[in-house]
């Protein structure tokens, strides 16, 4: 048996235990007559010894500060989602070195069933750009021992910044091998989740071309608060997952899949009103799960829009793109221009265009969870379009645009371009997943007259690292669909400077006052545990210049 295959059945294996013990200790209570003589009779058992089955994690760094993150299983039958266990003391400490000779910081506090046994501490007083080793205990039993990292000073000069860039991470199409080496460099100074973190889909919805590698927990379509604690505790089992939270500070944003496929702020695709409960209940139980088991600090309660800095290199603007956007337009009634309809909500986009325009760093990066760049794909083959449709989760006749993309609140996205172009801020560049594909852009303000209307800023997208892409939705071997797809999108897009329909992989964003660099890199296997990595390309973006090139060398 694989370590995976242990640590994902972990839950049952606990469960299996617990019939056991209380017969056990129904037995020894049967009668008062007998208990002392039974008790005596029978040898002396440990007490179970609270466990950290589901590893360490921290995320959103401050130059003085570090969010940490764990979940304690307290006895066997409190596993995730169970509203079982007892209280428990946990405790964490923080130092500046894996040995814990030099601890800075050190607290406890309570885990309880109320917040399904899961911890945060938010530690301040530390020192800006700074590496530190932290870990938690409980009843005894000590963590895994993870390092973490706070950003520079504000004021500081930073010569370079180094992110992983990763999203759509299917738990039933594959292993997770992007997490493992990314955790293998050594070098991020934190790394970028842009969403579906986790998969909402019962089991055998959506696996790899039709086939489930590993099964979910739990099987059904995800719709209770239990359910999506039980499937973040399943993701949080990975190994690969595991060692990358081990290894560097996560900055996570959400996207439709930690709620249900192509949501908006009053329902989804995948939500069927009353048959599967109320959307206001399910979208509330998906956002404290996500809160619970994620290494996220909120700006506002209940979203994942926020602003980190790095310095004076870069700030990195965070959007929440589910939680105030308007339903997705029908492309027949041609309602993607309706100035009324918004993708990111008043508030947000006032203070996405404020936070632009006042920024001082040298670069401004926004944490994206869907394309900004449009995409016209009417001129693509029935053969093709169809199944770019079905990717996209869009009716598979007659579409010229993606709704649930910037593409479907067109208003929205002409307001923040011309804000750009008129208050002449530069560099700015849009971090993307959710399409399944890797893309690098040029966010043209008039795409329909570039190059003359000119760019107003860049966009890197990375692929999935394990949902089906154009080629597994087709079934035919990778290479051949972009192949054929690519020239024809790039045609079609003038702004498109590289697309790759197939592959599985992530990026690594490396900065310097010169450049914002994106290097792509593409896996060999998801369905591999042991999947290897290789760099596929690189495109970059010059300081002052809004456009994107190609380079021939990662970073």
């Amino acid at each position: 048996m694989t370590s995976r295959q242990r640590s994902s059945d972990f839950e049952g294996a606990l469960n299996s235990r617990a019939p056991r013990r209380r017969t056990v200790v129904k037995a020894a209570a049967a009668t008062a007559v007998l208990a002392a003589p039974l008790a005596a009779a029978l040898p002396a058992r440990a007490a179970e010894a609270p466990s950290f089955l589901h590893g360490v994690a921290s995320g959103d760094p401050l130059p003085d500060g570090i969010l940490l993150w764990t979940r304690v299983t307290p006895a066997s039958q409190a596993i995730p989602g169970s509203g079982l266990g007892p209280d428990t003391e946990v405790s964490w400490t923080v130092a500046r070195d894996k040995a814990f000779t030099s601890i800075v910081a050190k607290g406890s506090t309570t885990a309880t069933a109320a917040s399904d046994h899961t911890v945060k501490a938010d530690i301040r007083g530390l020192q800006p750009a700074t590496d530190y080793w932290f870990r938690f205990s409980a009843g005894g039993t000590d963590s895994p021992v993870a390092r973490t990292r706070t950003t520079p000073a504000a004021d500081a000069s930073v010569a370079n910044l180094r992110f992983g860039v990763v999203s759509c991470a299917n738990w039933e199409a594959g292993y997770f091998s992007a997490y493992r080496h990314l955790a293998a460099r050594g070098d991020l100074d934190a790394w970028l989740h842009l969403g579906d973190y986790i998969y909402e889909y019962k089991s055998g919805e959506y696996g790899t071309r039709g086939t489930v590698v590993r099964p979910h927990s739990p099987a059904n379509e995800i719709l209770t608060l239990a359910d999506y604690r039980t499937r973040h505790g399943r993701y949080k089992t990975d190994p690969d997952l595991q060692a990358l939270h081990h290894k560097a500070p996560v900055v996570a944003i959400w996207d439709d899949h930690e709620f249900a496929d192509n949501s908006w702020s009053g329902g989804a695709v995948n939500h069927t009103e009353g048959a599967e409960g109320a959307w206001t209940d399910r979208q509330a139980a998906a956002k404290q799960a996500y809160f619970e088991w994620m290494p996220v600090r909120p700006a506002i309660a209940g979203t994942t829009y926020r602003r980190l800095r790095f310095g004076k290199l870069a700030d990195l603007a965070l959007l929440d793109l589910r939680s105030f956007r308007s339903q997705q337009a029908s492309t027949a009634s041609g309602s993607v221009d309706d100035p009324d309809r918004t993708i990111t909500g008043r508030a947000q986009l006032d203070w996405l265009k404020s936070g632009l325009e006042s920024s001082d760093t040298t670069w401004r990066l926004v944490g994206n969870s869907v394309m900004i760049s449009p995409f016209a794909v009417g001129a693509l083959s029935a053969d093709l379009l169809k199944p770019l449709a079905k990717l996209l989760g869009l009716p598979q006749e007659g579409i010229a645009v993606n709704t649930d993309q910037w593409d479907g609140y067109t208003d929205d996205r002409r307001e923040l371009l011309a804000h750009l172009r008129s208050n002449a801020i530069r560099n700015t560049v849009f971090l993307t997943g959710d399409i399944h594909m890797a893309w690098a852009n040029d966010v043209p303000v008039d795409a329909g007259t570039y190059p003359l209307s000119a760019s107003a800023a860049t966009e890197f997208v990375v692929t999935s690292m394990t949902s089906d892409n154009l080629d597994d939705i087709v079934k035919v071997p990778e290479g051949v669909v972009s192949a054929i797809a690519s020239p024809v999108i790039r045609a079609a897009n003038r702004h498109v400077h590289w697309v790759d329909t197939d592959r599985h992989g992530y990026g690594v964003l490396d900065i310097t006052a010169d450049r914002a660099q994106m290097d792509y890199y593409v896996l060999s296997d998801r369905t591999n545990p042991n999947a290897t990595s290789s760099w596929a390309r690189s495109y970059r973006t010059r300081t002052g210049t809004q456009t994107v090139e190609r380079t021939y060398d990662p970073a």
